[in-house]
């Protein structure tokens, strides 16, 4: 009984391992790999790196709260913000008592960081995206603390525009997004202008 049972399991045990074997390793293997040969950079998470040290991912978000440097865009992450190994929103909707208070203490520290600055806020620097790890602003999200950061680092107001106009990044491949500034390799430059400056 039991061999008859084994006769007619054995193609379909044999098959599962197999493919385990071909999609679940070898797949996984050769992707690791060509992955890492074709997008060196990529593959290790498009690290930045500053003398040698990694100071974070072009693909990740980090807290900026100094007025030299542009802000990010908030994130709701837990336990902590910018938390990469928990991405996600705060899912408050527009209605939310909480969102709408979150929102307002966001524009009173850009408020406060910046009194003379009576433009309206860009909606990006005061609510978190879906994954809360965004790296980008809006070139309005720039342009709105273009001022602040200036003052802040004793520069000329067109020097620093100029900066944002140099990370600001076009749509992917002309349609795909929205033009968007990356705020941790504009915060780099203007460290490294300072610095030699």
């Amino acid at each position: 009984m039991f061999a008859l049972i084994w006769r007619e399991l054995r193609p379909a045990v044999m098959m599962l391992l197999v493919f385990s074997l071909i999609a679940g390793a070898g797949y996984t293997f050769a992707t690791t790999v060509l992955g890492q040969a074709l997008f060196r950079a990529q593959s290790a998470g498009s690290m930045i790196i500053k003398d040698g040290k990694p100071v974070g991912s072009e693909l990740i978000g980090q807290p900026f709260t100094a007025p030299k440097y542009f802000w990010s865009r908030p994130s709701a992450t837990s336990p902590y913000a910018y938390n990469a190994a928990s991405s996600g929103g705060s899912n408050y909707g527009p209605l939310n008592p909480a969102q709408a208070d979150a929102v307002k203490q966001r524009v009173q520290a850009l408020r406060s960081a910046d009194k003379d600055n009576s433009a309206p806020v860009p909606v990006d620097l005061v609510t978190a995206s879906a994954s809360g790890l965004d790296p980008h602003i809006t070139p309005a999200g720039a342009d709105f603390q273009i001022k602040r950061v200036a003052q802040a680092r004793k520069m000329d107001e067109a020097i620093v525009r100029k900066f944002v106009a140099t990370f600001t990044e076009d749509r992917q491949y002309g349609v795909l997004g929205e033009p968007r500034v990356n705020v941790l390799k504009l915060n780099l430059a203007l460290d490294e202008f300072d610095a030699k400056h």
